[in-house]
Parts: structure tokens; C-alpha cells; sequence
């Protein structure tokens, strides 16, 4: 029989979130039932115009997430690495669309490697029903008049209809 010691698996999940899409959803709850505690890392995007203030993000990501016991919202701004010392977490959680995502990510990650002193990145890939979505196109889409329906949660269109009505 194998002695097979516990530890307690924490992982982040980091982004702007602006706004939170159904594609960052999904990625959260597939995430959050292989890891003893989920961290959603809130963080700002210094080059793109908020959407959605970080108080309002993280409020929103809350009570998305809110039925997830394992699940914890939080806001942390320079170096993703950094954030994950303090939080003394021992994996990072990206989602991936594309080729394009895991070109660019997997940089990010070699990076993150380095600067934690060797915390690795496990890619999701993006379910099909999601792969076209980002918080992006989603704000386009307010801006001219889209149909973003099922690109949100029906809180993050009841938010975004409230902050942002149409002209």
C-alpha cells in the first residue's frame, strides 16, 4: 500500500476580469474541483479603460462564485509571481483559446516559473461553446449594440445593462 502524504493544493487564477465572461466561469468551476482552494486574483489592466471599477469586479466575481466553498475573490496589483508568494500558492491556473493564448501564456508562465522559484501554470482549454469570447469583444459588442447574451452570466448583463445603458 502507498503512503501518500496530503498537501493542500491552492491555486490562482488571474485576470482583469472586465467583465468576467461565461468563458472565465467555466474556467473557474472546472479549475476549483482539482485544487483545495481557488484563488481568483482580480487584478487592473493598466493599459485598457476599466469597464467595470475593481470594487465592482470584485463584487461581481463573489457572487458568481458564491456557491463555490473552495472559491476565494480577491484584488492584487503588480506581478502576478508576487501574489503568489504571498499567498504561498503552489499553482497557477490559465485559460487558453487559441494557439495564439498558448504562444503568448506559455511565456508568462516560463516567466512566473522563474520569478516563484518554480510554481507551475496548468493550461485549461477553452470549452468549445467559449472559445470565440473575451472580455474584449464582450465590451464591444455594449459599446456598438451586440448581442453578448451568451457571453456573460445573466448577474454580468444585469450589471453590465445597469453601468452601461444603451444610447
Amino acid at each position: 500500500m502507498l503512503n501518500i502524504e496530503a498537501k493542500e493544493l491552492v491555486a490562482v487564477y488571474s485576470g482583469s476580469f472586465d467583465p468576467i465572461t461565461a468563458g472565465h466561469l467555466d474556467i473557474i468551476r472546472r479549475a476549483s474541483v482539482f485544487v483545495d482552494l481557488l484563488v481568483v486574483a482580480v487584478c487592473k489592466n493598466s493599459e485598457k479603460a476599466e469597464f467595470f471599477s475593481i470594487e465592482e469586479r470584485l463584487a461581481l466575481a463573489r457572487e458568481l462564485t458564491e456557491d463555490m466553498k473552495n472559491v476565494q475573490v480577491g484584488y492584487f496589483s503588480g506581478l502576478l509571481a508576487d501574489h503568489v508568494k504571498v499567498l504561498g500558492a503552489n499553482l497557477i491556473i490559465r485559460g487558453v483559446r487559441g494557439v495564439n493564448d498558448l504562444e503568448y501564456e506559455n511565456q508568462i508562465a516560463a516567466v512566473n516559473r522563474h520569478l516563484t522559484g518554480g510554481v507551475d501554470t496548468v493550461f485549461i482549454p477553452a470549452s468549445q461553446a467559449y472559445l470565440y469570447i473575451s472580455s474584449s469583444i464582450v465590451r464591444e459588442m455594449v459599446k456598438y449594440g451586440g448581442d453578448y447574451d451568451a457571453m456573460v452570466p445573466p448577474l454580468i448583463k444585469e450589471a453590465i445593462i445597469k453601468k452601461h445603458p444603451k444610447k
